[in-house]
């Protein structure tokens, strides 16, 4: 665990608001929340609780209605879409379900593509140990396409990795994954946490998934509504069946 008091990232009064046929829908609705440096949180809730919302807005991706973002002690909405850019690329990761790989770059062109887009200088030793990490050393020259699933997302990952930032936001990342290769990925994300001391934060609907975490965040309606830590498995998969029949009852 980090030594460091302030946290990777916070919101303060996050909202996000939309207009759909002329109505307001409040995808959050004042979300506040902390993640700690070194540790692993997963972010659950029902189709349209606002899970994937708070994560863009977390990572700089989507600027909120109201309320503040901070990644460590910076403010975003205080930057310029510029400097913004430069903030994502330097000090944020970003894992997509989807991988996001370029088919036409090697792996290891796809792993330095952020570095290279903001004119930074690789430090080998510390790609080495990011490929060596993900298993991938054997696989630099090949493109993409020559890849199994688990294995181009353990490129998105290492690819996130790349620069060293102060926290990696990954989106449904084992969602288009089998139960063995989501397995290794989660795993892989752990150790990113124990033994490099990032910080992880991920969006999942999967109680198997959210069990490696250290914490899972429940939203509803764009509200948390549970904040537990280390719960297990099987206590996920309790608090959101209760929260599927309470919201079934509401509606």
């Amino acid at each position: 665990m980090s030594v460091h008091t302030e946290p990777a990232v916070r919101v303060t009064g996050l909202t996000r608001t939309y207009h759909a046929d002329g109505e307001p829908v409040h995808a959050l609705a004042g979300v506040d929340a902390s993640f700690q440096r070194g540790t692993f949180t997963a972010i659950m809730g029902p189709s349209g609780s606002g899970k994937s919302t708070l994560l863009q807005a977390a990572a700089g991706l989507d600027r909120p209605t109201d309320g503040s973002v901070w990644i460590g002690g910076t403010e975003l909405s205080r930057l310029s879409e510029t400097k913004l850019t430069e903030l994502r690329r330097g000090r944020i990761g970003f894992v997509f379900q989807a991988f996001n790989l370029i088919g036409a770059l090697t792996v290891e062109e796809n792993i330095l593509l952020p570095l290279r887009l903001a004119g930074a200088r690789p430090d080998r030793a510390w790609i080495t140990q990011v490929v060596d990490r993900v298993g991938l050393g054997q696989r630099l020259r090949h493109r993409p396409s020559a890849l199994s699933g688990g294995q181009q997302q353990r490129v998105a990952i290492a690819r996130a990795l790349a620069s060293r930032p102060e926290v990696i936001f990954c989106d449904e990342p084992t969602g288009a994954l089998d139960t063995n290769t989501a397995a290794e990925v989660l795993t892989l994300l752990r150790a990113i946490v124990d033994e490099h001391g990032q910080t992880v934060v991920m969006v999942t609907h999967d109680p198997v998934a959210a069990s490696y975490a250290d914490r899972v965040m429940v939203l509803a309606d764009g509200r948390i509504v549970h904040d537990m830590p280390q719960p297990g498995a099987d206590r996920i998969a309790e608090h959101l069946a209760t929260l599927g029949r309470s919201r079934a009852v509401t509606r």
